[in-house]
């Protein structure tokens, strides 16, 4: 934790120094990418895109979950993220990313006892949709992309999402990163499961 506040109280220096990079940020944000990912610690967003500040519009879930739309007894803050990403900010592309070794996928395909975690159950039972597969590979690579493809078809389900691929202004993206390798992979659009290596 020391390492963290360290870096904290000497940001504003980091920040004081590059000026220019941070002072236009005062007057708002247009990202154009809404990225969905896990909340995994391992996954860093900027890093993996090499993005600035101001142009990665960010959504974190455990597992990065997309939950049905309409939200169910409650106001969602996911769905408030991805109507003001879309109706709002006006985001061209929606990516939802996941990664290898990812503990909710994995949990679901091992059939984990959660009952210690509720919440974190119910999270998942309520909004996974991966089947166990004998021939899953260690990193769980096959199971957390269809996983990322099954949150695509959620998203397909938000009126402010159905709005833009109606008239062209959004593109849903896939995407599948290695946290061992670095490596990502894209959903290849018009078939079933497949991901390339960017």
């Amino acid at each position: 934790m020391q390492s963290l506040i360290d870096n904290a109280r000497s940001f504003a220096d980091h920040v004081a120094a590059n000026a220019q990079e941070f002072t236009h940020l005062a007057d708002g944000q247009a990202p154009e990418t809404l990225f969905i990912t896990c909340s995994d610690s391992r996954v860093v967003p900027a890093w993996i895109t090499g993005a600035r500040p101001g142009e990665l519009f960010e959504l974190r879930t455990a597992g990065n979950i997309v939950p049905p739309y309409p939200p169910q007894g409650r106001p969602a803050g996911e769905a408030a993220t991805i109507e003001y990403a879309l109706r709002v900010l006006s985001v061209r592309d929606i990516v939802v990313c996941g990664h290898s070794h990812c503990g909710a996928v994995g949990a679901v395909v091992r059939g984990e006892d959660l009952s210690s975690v509720p919440a974190v159950r119910e999270w998942l039972e309520h909004t996974t949709r991966v089947e166990p597969s004998a021939d899953e590979t260690p990193d769980l690579a096959r199971a957390v992309q269809r996983h990322v493809l099954a949150q695509l078809d959620t998203l397909r389900g938000y009126p402010a999402v159905q709005e833009g691929l109606r008239d062209g202004s959004l593109t849903l993206h896939g995407w599948y990163y290695e946290v061992h390798t670095g490596t990502v992979s894209v959903h290849r659009p018009g078939t079933e499961a497949v991901f390339d290596r960017l």
